[in-house]
């Protein structure tokens, strides 16, 4: 009567055991899905708009001002005024990456996380 009492404690915590690591290897595999998703919806993007500036007439391409990081910055002016407006980005082209952004949501290609995400970066926040 005394011995069946250590093996079935054994069991249970074999059993509970085997139980938490069957749950932490699913939730490893689920993880590890979602990643692999958004890194192909990642590509797809990134495919489509690289199909996008092929589309467009070449000697347009080289018209366009380069992007605001490659940019030089303003000369610092040695007296500073009293009080500077801040530096405004293009509105217009914020304006159009922030309605792709939300039609990409709206087709479900972006979940709510990337979504919130990639208007956080937009905004530089």
């Amino acid at each position: 009567m005394f011995r069946r009492r250590p093996l079935m404690r054994a069991a249970v915590v074999g059993g509970g055991a085997y139980m938490a690591g069957k749950h932490m290897a699913n939730k490893q595999a689920e993880q590890a899905q979602y990643e692999a998703d958004q890194d192909d919806r990642i590509s797809q993007l990134e495919q489509q708009q690289y199909g996008q500036q092929q589309d467009q007439d070449p000697s347009q391409q080289y018209q366009q001002p380069p992007p605001s990081q490659y940019q030089a910055p303003p000369p610092q002016n040695q007296q500073a005024p009293a009080q500077q407006a801040p530096a405004a980005p293009d509105t217009s082209s914020m304006v159009d990456q922030l309605n792709q952004l939300a039609d990409l949501h709206q087709r479900g290609v972006l979940s709510d996380d990337e979504f919130t995400a990639a208007k956080a970066k937009l905004f530089g926040s």
